[in-house]
């Protein structure tokens, strides 16, 4: 399932590994959540990456397979709160 205002506010997040501000909405690698040749896992399965590190995850440079699955679903839980978060900030 597409879900352009998900994906917006994934961009507006820093990169759930080291912080930089300019991140991208990636998505999991894995079969379980969608992902396919050729097609994208659901964009409720993505988590904010800066361009290095998206392109670490997806060579599967951060991990084996196992790992980065386990990373993934920690980092998406993480994510999840953030986005929780920014929906009540107050100005």
């Amino acid at each position: 399932m597409r879900d352009a205002k998900r994906l917006a506010a994934i961009r507006r997040l820093p990169c759930i590994r080291c912080g930089n501000p300019h991140s991208q909405a990636a998505h999991s690698n894995s079969s379980r959540d969608g992902k396919g040749r050729g097609i994208k896992a659901d964009d409720s399965k993505t988590i904010p990456l800066c361009f290095k590190c998206h392109t670490a995850f997806d060579r599967f440079e951060l991990g084996n397979r196992a790992e980065s699955e386990a990373m993934f679903e920690k980092w998406l839980v993480k994510t999840n709160r953030m986005l929780v978060m920014e929906d009540r900030e107050v100005f």
